[in-house]
Formats: C-alpha cells, sequence, structure tokens
C-alpha cells in the first residue's frame, strides 16, 4: 500500500489510519488532523457540513498523494475527508504519511494538506 484515499460520511479514525503504514524503511510518520474549530472568528460554530464530489475529489487526492510519493523518501500517504455534518472539535480531515526521515515525511504531510485545500472540489457550509 503506497496511497490510500478516501472522501466519506465515515468518522476518521487517525489510529487505524497510523497503524495500516507499513514500517519497512519508514524512519518517520507524520501526521495532520484537522478539526472543525470553535469558536471561528468570533462566533460560536456548532457544526460544518461538508459537500464534495466525492468521484472527482477521490480522484484530486489520489493524485496529490502520489505526487507526495513522488517526493524523495517518502513511502507511503493516506488520506481521508469527511462529508456530511461534522460536529465541532470532531476530525474533518487527516493526512498520515511515512517516509524514511521525519523531514521528508513532515514536508509531504504539508505538501498533501496545502493542496488538498487548494485542488479538492470539496466545500465546507456553515449551517
Amino acid at each position: 500500500m503506497k496511497v490510500r484515499v478516501l472522501v466519506a460520511e465515515d468518522a476518521i479514525d487517525v489510529a487505524a489510519m497510523q497503524a495500516a503504514v507499513e514500517l519497512r524503511g519508514v524512519g518517520g510518520i507524520a501526521t495532520f488532523v484537522g478539526v472543525v474549530r470553535d469558536p471561528d472568528q468570533g462566533q460560536e460554530v456548532t457544526h460544518l457540513t461538508y459537500e464534495a464530489y466525492s468521484e472527482m475529489a477521490e480522484s484530486e487526492l489520489l493524485a496529490i498523494a502520489n505526487e507526495a510519493v513522488a517526493q524523495d523518501g517518502v513511502s507511503q500517504v493516506l488520506v481521508q475527508h469527511r462529508t456530511g455534518r461534522v460536529d465541532s472539535g470532531v476530525a474533518s480531515v487527516a493526512v498520515v504519511v511515512g517516509a524514511a526521515h521525519r523531514h521528508q515525511a513532515l514536508d509531504a504531510c504539508t505538501y498533501v494538506i496545502d493542496e488538498l485545500k487548494r485542488r479538492a472540489p470539496i466545500w465546507k457550509v456553515e449551517d
């Protein structure tokens, strides 16, 4: 397993994502978890609703993850993004990267979340 992506209503199990990283050749695992923030800019947020064109979003996430794997030392990338209602304090997105060294894992993790935010057809709606 080099890359795994999922865009769905399913809750994110970060520990399971981290456990899925095959450790052969991995010296660092970087993890980013984005949660619904409350308050946001002084306004109470009880939840957000995420909408996505799931098929296109997964395709774009797969491309982004493969770009990250192509970077030196990166062996694996797992990405999951929620859709539907996500309550405040709950994970809406997670990225787990396995790489030979910590700086490679951290750089790739940052690359994936930045590109996901820029390119993936996923929208949040504040109800």
